[in-house]
């Protein structure tokens, strides 16, 4: 029986690990969440009051998100592409739980709000850019890489580095200012 490809199959390998994250801070690490950390009123201080220089700082952003992204999106053209694409998947999973889990436990809800904000808008470019590398690995043979792909992922990376560079820091400035 051929196993049919969907995106809830994604899903699905994403919540073990997100589960896993929330367990991991909650029942392994909780005794480091308790020490000040990027979630403490210092550095949250510390960050409000900082000029960003969006011009260096898009060069680090260059680094720390194209890095990745590169190593997937060359992973997704040898024969380990699927399960790379899944430890992708689950590893971005645990990431988050773990993120959103710190962020609750050190400052409530208001640090469920602090990493939304945190990742938009930026994120609402670099998902469809990830997902298509993704599913583009996860379905192959049938789904065929071509040139809308790159240019869309190219763009779509391009764009979210700008956006973190220079819309981010001034969402998380006004909402830091909000506490």
């Amino acid at each position: 029986m051929k196993i049919l490809h969907t995106r809830k199959q994604l899903f699905a390998f994403f919540m073990p690990g997100f589960l896993f994250g929330i367990l991991y801070v909650n029942l392994i690490m909780k005794k480091y969440t308790a020490e000040p950390g990027i979630f403490s009123d210092y550095f949250l201080n510390q960050y409000q009051t900082a000029k960003i220089a969006a011009q260096e700082y898009i060069w680090y952003l260059v680094r720390v998100r194209a890095a990745p992204f590169f190593v997937l999106l060359g992973l997704a053209f040898t024969k380990i592409r699927k399960p790379a694409s899944i430890a992708f998947i689950v590893w971005t999973g645990f990431s988050s739980g773990m993120l959103l889990s710190m962020g609750v436990l050190g400052m409530g809800i208001k640090g469920s709000i602090l990493c939304i904000v945190g990742i938009l808008p930026q994120f609402l470019l670099y998902i469809p850019a990830y997902m298509v590398v993704i599913w583009y690995s996860y379905t192959y043979p049938q789904n065929k890489w071509n040139a809308q792909k790159s240019i869309f992922i190219g763009l779509a990376m391009v764009m979210g580095i700008i956006l973190e560079a220079y819309v981010n820091p001034i969402l998380m400035q006004a909402f830091l200012k909000t506490l």
